[in-house]
């Protein structure tokens, strides 16, 4: 009886490790692991990596960061892809002469294809339009007379109406599909952002005796990440002799509201007093960024 026991308890053994080895070696494959079902067509982390992986940083990190954004992006294509299929368009045949254009990919033409017969001719922009147009932004015209803007405003309209058709397109074309989103597998794949600094950091450095340079901005703000580097940079070569942080505006609201911060990324400089002597909007280079804290009492 003993010996059965063992017997049964060695085979569940087995059973238990090949069970295992399938789930980890075959149904964790990214190319198993399911991220979405468009008409029954699958999405896979395997082709989701790969598409990601084609984007140049900060890009690429934001997306991983928030998966769900360029999920959507690439189920928005497959129904486009799928549209194309079923009104019988195919891609045109390429010729010796397209290598020298950087001709698009396969799926990239039947798209274009696809929006050459939904939307055969431009959208019509009136004079009255432009007028409108050019009348509501004056101020930004630079003083220049409407005949000498009219071409500029009338490609703006055009680009714009392009646009609100092609949304309301692909909105049809998605309300019509069957999308199924695996969740699960989504939160799994979801890259951790990077950390930011919080209100007691920032508390802190304001009595800290030290010159002080803030990045309020936010993980989603492609300048912003740009300069992550730089700034950690800065705070590791300047160590001890002034504060770099960096604000997320949408963690920390009141401190953006506190300091009126209205654009990303706002580069806002203090003295070792804690008071505000100099603030940039946009990016700002490595050099021109140390040179105001060294201007506003940065020891070398």
């Amino acid at each position: 009886m003993k010996r059965k026991v063992i017997l049964y308890g060695g085979i569940a053994a087995a059973a238990l490790v090949g069970f295992l080895l399938f789930y980890f070696l075959y149904l964790e494959r990214p190319s198993r692991q399911v991220l979405a079902q468009v008409n029954a067509e699958e999405i896979t982390v395997e082709h989701f990596n790969k598409e990601v992986e084609k984007l140049e940083n900060p890009f690429q990190d934001i997306y991983k960061e928030n998966p769900d954004k360029f999920l959507e992006g690439l189920i928005m294509k497959r129904i486009l892809l799928q549209e194309a299929k079923k009104q019988g368009i195919t891609a045109p045949v390429k010729t010796y002469k397209d290598t020298a254009k950087d001709p698009l990919s396969p799926e990239e033409a039947l798209i274009t294809e696809l929006m050459k017969k939904k939307f055969p001719s431009p959208p019509g922009v009136t004079r009255e339009e432009i007028k409108a147009f050019y009348n509501l932004f004056k101020e930004r015209m630079e003083g220049k007379p409407l005949d000498q803007v009219a071409p500029m405003i009338e490609q703006i309209i055009r680009e714009g109406k392009q646009q609100e058709r092609l949304g309301q397109l692909m909105g049809e074309l998605r309300n019509v599909s069957k999308v199924e989103i695996n969740q699960i597998q989504l939160e799994k794949i979801a890259a951790k952002p990077p950390e930011s600094n919080t209100d007691e950091d920032f508390k802190k450095a304001m009595t800290s005796g030290l010159p002080v340079l803030v990045d309020f901005g936010a993980n989603s703000c492609i300048p912003c990440r740009q300069m992550r580097p730089i700034l950690k940079e800065i705070d590791k070569e300047h160590s001890g002799r002034a504060k770099v942080l960096v604000i997320d505006v949408y963690k920390y609201q009141d401190l953006a509201r506190q300091h009126k911060i209205q654009l990303l990324p706002t580069l806002v400089f203090f003295d070792s007093k804690g008071k505000e002597v100099f603030r940039h909007i946009g990016v700002m280079d490595k050099e021109k960024m140390v040179a105001k804290l060294k201007e506003i009492g940065m020891g070398t």
